[in-house]
């Protein structure tokens, strides 16, 4: 019984040894500001008096699977919190609006309306794996701290610009470790409600996303059409949409009413 109860906590004590890895690391580098350089981006076209035009409508994705998220949460797993969806959901959605905002006129200050709509949607996302994987009570308790964690971190990188001395290690702490975090769990834990494999389609999406971004000006030269930037927009709501197929029933199971 002692052994079994040990397997049964692994994965959160992994987590949280991971966690207390990274959270050091992070606490031992400097202060890293925001680049200015990471405002020009490769495709700066206007069209129909939009500037920036396809970094800003390449954001519509993101609207439409956060709507199509709220549209389906009868097809909500019953297992799962209703309460974590939704935040995924809006923040999804709202992902799509802040980040058009912010290609519209890329500044640090508008950059803030981008990010602070992915941080709720990563600890949406976040929480309910933790429900899922470890505890249901920890993910459900978790929720409201996870999403002030990460808001909290965009805030304070803004703050710090604001002072002349802009400091990301928050928010990339907030970004990444969730994604360190996820594959960790998906191993380890044994899930009771979300669909491993369309979770794993929604890491991998993430990142090629990244890579897409990385390769902004590269992916623009060779198609002349589209950069890499635009594309990630793309890829990361095709990632919303592979975690939402994660935490919606079945096709065989009929969904509650």
């Amino acid at each position: 019984m002692p052994d079994l109860t040990r397997r049964r906590h692994l994965p959160a004590w992994s987590a949280v040894a991971v966690t207390a890895i990274a959270l050091a690391i992070v606490l031992a580098l400097p202060p890293i500001p925001q680049d200015p350089v990471y405002h020009a981006f490769a495709d700066s076209r206007s069209l129909l008096n939009t500037p920036n035009f396809w970094n800003v409508v390449s954001n519509v994705p993101f609207v439409l699977v956060g709507v199509f998220g709220l549209w389906t949460l009868p097809r909500l797993q019953p297992q799962l919190a209703p309460a974590s969806y939704l935040v995924f959901c809006l923040g999804a959605l709202l992902v799509g609006v802040g980040s058009a905002y912010y290609h519209y006129a890329p500044t640090s200050d508008t950059l803030t309306w981008d990010r602070i709509p992915m941080t709720i949607a990563f600890m949406g996302l976040f929480s309910i794996v933790i429900e899922d994987r470890v505890s249901t009570r920890l993910g459900r308790r978790l929720l409201w701290p996870l999403v002030f964690a990460g808001v909290a971190s965009v805030l304070y990188w803004d703050w710090t610009e604001l002072q002349g001395r802009g400091d990301l290690r928050a928010y990339g702490l907030v970004q990444f470790l969730p994604m360190v975090l996820i594959p960790l769990l998906l191993i380890m834990g044994k899930g009771g409600g979300l669909r491993a494999s369309w979770l794993w389609a929604t890491l991998g999406t993430y990142v090629l996303a990244k890579l897409a971004e990385y390769f902004d000006a590269g992916i623009y030269a060779a198609n002349g059409f589209i950069s890499g930037h635009s594309v990630k927009h793309v890829l990361g709501a095709l990632a919303v949409f592979w975690a939402l197929r994660a935490m919606h029933q079945p096709p065989s199971v009929k969904p509650l009413l």
